[in-house]
């Protein structure tokens, strides 16, 4: 059995009352040393000093932080001025992604695709960060086809990329599908799935239209038919969520990438269940 890693991710807070909450769930989380934090990167760069604050933050606390590098809307001098700044910080670890256009934003920048990101990141610093990439087991809601979506994933890693972290999922047999369509495709590299944690019908059926993630229908009926009861729509997530846990480890995957949503209790409530 290969040696499995876990991860959390966290967005950067926008307000010092946010920052202060950060670091409470950051303290909460640490005590199940993850191998790294990753920290997200607003579309066009709006959060990049947020972004460079909060893993400074994590690395000096003793955990390795990955912030995330969204390439829309950015040139490739901004660009490598970043990379060179998280080289100066010691930074090691990175997560390279196209990332949304902006509301308004006309230009898409010098890079159209996470491929030439990954490209243009290996021809500045050579080996020096570790590369992730994303992975859409539902395929990107953009892509033309799961064919052309799977060669753009493949283009990724010819590109550089060293491991993938998937968006979020219910459905274990689209991953395990996923994963052995691009291993024909000669892909090599650990694919780490996503997880998000279920705790409010409404949130999680926004963010799952807008990313193209599938809720299934029994699912979402439950959690519809509890209403305004939070207890039971954390008790159900909590259930329906471990049991994706358990049968994704059962089978053996390179490790569990938590989104956390800047939350202690969910994480730590299944991390707590699936005994890690």
């Amino acid at each position: 059995m290969q040696e499995r890693h876990f991860s959390f991710e966290f967005f950067p807070p926008k307000t010092p009352e946010g920052a202060e909450k950060l670091r409470v769930t950051r303290a909460q989380l640490a005590t199940l040393q993850p191998k790294f934090i990753s920290v997200t990167f607003g579309a066009g760069g709006t959060t990049q000093q947020g972004t460079l604050d909060a893993v400074l933050e994590i690395q000096r606390e003793g955990t390795e932080a990955a912030p995330h590098l969204s390439c829309v809307g950015s040139s490739r001098d901004s660009i490598r001025q970043i990379l060179q700044t998280y080289r100066e910080a010691g930074i090691r670890h990175i997560v390279a992604l196209r990332g949304d256009l902006p509301s308004g934003m006309g230009e898409i920048g010098e890079f159209r695709f996470a491929n030439e990101l990954v490209e243009f990141i290996r021809a500045e610093t050579g080996d020096w960060f570790h590369i992730e990439v994303a992975a859409y087991p539902e395929y990107h809601p953009q892509s033309r086809s799961p064919r052309h979506d799977m060669e753009n994933f493949a283009r990724k890693v010819k590109a550089g990329a060293d491991s993938a972290i998937t968006q979020y999922f219910y459905n274990a047999d689209a991953y395990f599908r996923f994963v052995d369509d691009v291993r024909r495709l000669g892909v090599e590299i650990p694919i780490v799935p996503g997880i998000m944690p279920i705790t409010n019908y409404s949130q999680l059926m926004r963010f799952s239209d807008m990313c193209g993630a599938e809720v299934p229908r029994w699912v979402a009926k439950r959690l519809e038919s509890f209403g305004d009861d939070r207890e039971s729509i954390r008790a159900f997530g909590l259930d329906v969520v471990t049991a994706l846990c358990e049968r994704l480890l059962a089978s053996d995957v390179p490790g569990l990438h938590f989104y956390t949503l800047n939350a202690a209790g969910p994480t730590k409530s299944l991390w707590q269940r699936l005994g890690l």
